[in-house]
């Protein structure tokens, strides 16, 4: 995959090269990372590249030729652009999961109140939210995605197991992770794990992860592709839980 970043501030991209999966990925040429600055295509002489906003208003609006002609600098037929807005859609792991099959993807960063909006109508693919939230700029959101998009790419993980397994990718969070030492000050590891049984160890995880995502984020069970072995899974812990309370 090859990744454009259209920022104002490339320098805060420089440890990304070096850093954990996205390092490897880019070590390996699964990824392809440039960060373009946006000041370099200005015409004005300070190379300023923001104006009053129209019809009055705090703060200044981003001007659409320098950002125009940084995007035409790198697009091709096969981009598509991102732009890092608070008024995007929310980035999910469904979304993460398409963007990891692009072939090209450019991140286009924001800052001030925001680029004009005939960029966003006539040149930008998607808008793209981290949360509903405000961020001084794109580029905390654009390092997110790249994150998120990285681990998926082929070759990326020593498993796909790696990440099919993880919270979200089907719909559901993950069951509970336990390592050494079995006894933690009084608090052990549940048996079952020590059992060798692999097949009570995945039922007992499929359980555990029903139950996180019941407790914690239940919304997430309305859109969730359950089966009916889940279905009754989720009444037995409506059941633990009641008995509970």
């Amino acid at each position: 995959m090859k990744i454009d970043v259209l920022t104002l501030f490339p320098e805060f991209f420089s440890t990304l090269k070096d850093w954990s999966i996205i390092g490897r990925a880019i070590k390996e040429d699964i990824l392809n990372i440039d960060y373009i600055n946006i000041r370099d295509f200005s015409k004005d002489k300070h190379k300023r590249v923001d104006d009053y906003s129209y019809g009055g208003g705090p703060g200044m609006v981003m001007t659409p030729e320098p950002i125009v002609d940084a995007i035409d600098s790198v697009k091709t037929e096969r981009s598509r652009v991102i732009y890092l807005s608070p008024q995007g859609q929310r980035l999910d792991q469904d979304l993460v999961n398409r963007l990891s099959k692009e072939e090209h993807l450019i991140l286009l960063c924001g800052h001030y109140e925001g680029i004009d909006n005939r960029i966003i109508d006539h040149y930008v693919h998607e808008e793209v939210s981290i949360g509903d939230y405000v961020l001084t700029g794109g580029e905390i959101p654009a390092m997110v995605v790249i994150d998120a998009v990285t681990r998926l790419l082929p070759g990326v993980l020593s498993s796909e197991q790696s990440f099919t397994e993880e919270s979200h990718y089907h719909g559901i969070l993950e069951y509970p992770q336990y390592t050494r030492p079995y006894d933690f000050r009084g608090l052990k590891v549940p048996d079952v794990l020590l059992s060798g049984n692999h097949k009570e160890i995945e039922r007992w995880r499929r359980y555990q992860a029903l139950k996180a995502t019941y407790i914690k984020r239940p919304d997430l069970l309305k859109k969730a592709n359950l089966t009916e072995e889940d279905k009754e899974i989720l009444k037995a812990i409506e059941a633990e839980l009641h008995n509970r309370s």
